[in-house]
This record gives C-alpha cells, sequence and structure tokens, in this order.
C-alpha cells in the first residue's frame, strides 16, 4: 500500500462497512420495535441507531474527498493514513459513544473530537498542498 490512491480506496472501503454495518443496525432495531415506518421515533435505542448512521452520512463524504484530494495532491502517505486511521477510529468510537444511554459522554466526545481534528487538519492540508502545487 505504497500509494497514495490505495491508501484512500482502504480508508473509503472501512468507512463504508462501517456505514454498512450502522445501516443494518438501524434496521435490526426497526425489526425489533416494529417501528418500519419512516419517521419512526418511539424507541430511545433506535434513535440513537438513527442518529449514529446519520452522523456517519454526514461526515464521512468530506472527510473521503479531502483524503482523495491530499492523495492527488501527492500528499505524503504519513499524512494520509493519519487522518484516514483517525477519522475512521474516530467514527467508530463516535457510533459506540451514541448507543450509550448517556448523553453527553466522553465516548462520543472523543470520537467528535478525532473527527473535527481530521477535518481542521485535512483542510489546512489541501489548502497547504493546494498552493504548494
Amino acid at each position: 500500500m505504497d500509494q497514495p490512491l490505495h491508501v484512500v480506496a482502504v480508508y473509503t472501503a472501512a468507512n463504508a462497512l462501517l456505514l454498512l454495518v450502522l445501516s443494518w443496525n438501524v434496521g435490526q432495531h426497526r425489526a425489533r420495535t416494529n417501528s418500519l415506518t419512516p419517521g419512526a421515533m418511539g424507541d430511545a435505542s433506535l434513535v440513537r441507531a438513527i442518529r449514529a448512521h446519520g452522523n456517519a452520512s454526514e461526515y464521512m463524504p468530506l472527510a473521503m474527498i479531502m483524503l482523495l484530494l491530499l492523495a492527488l495532491l501527492q500528499a505524503p502517505l504519513p499524512l494520509l493514513h493519519s487522518l484516514g486511521a483517525v477519522f475512521t477510529v474516530g467514527r467508530i468510537v463516535q457510533a459506540i459513544g451514541m448507543a450509550q444511554e448517556e448523553h453527553p459522554n466522553a465516548i462520543r466526545f472523543t470520537g467528535n473530537l478525532f473527527t473535527g481534528l481530521v477535518y481542521l487538519s485535512g483542510a489546512i492540508a489541501c489548502i497547504y498542498y493546494g498552493f504548494a502545487s
């Protein structure tokens, strides 16, 4: 995995699989609670599952686009791996935090912090490498 686009492919695939798991989790909650109507929000665990999936769906596309742009701008592999790994771990941690009954909680905060740091670092890197090329 010494090519930038290979790195992007791996983290995009990992995040796609996480999104698939979160989607499956929503389906399982809906089936278990017989809440198959779109928007049915009577169960708190279903709401948390929907929000975990929604949060991932909201943040993953831009993070993967930033990774792709950085790869195309020939950013160093360690930077791509750092951003991809921290983002992916952050999304996993955030999803675990969303499943908790108590909110706010440190697990969810940590996942959100990782995501925010990747967004900030990725944006700065895109600006830097955008002007450097």
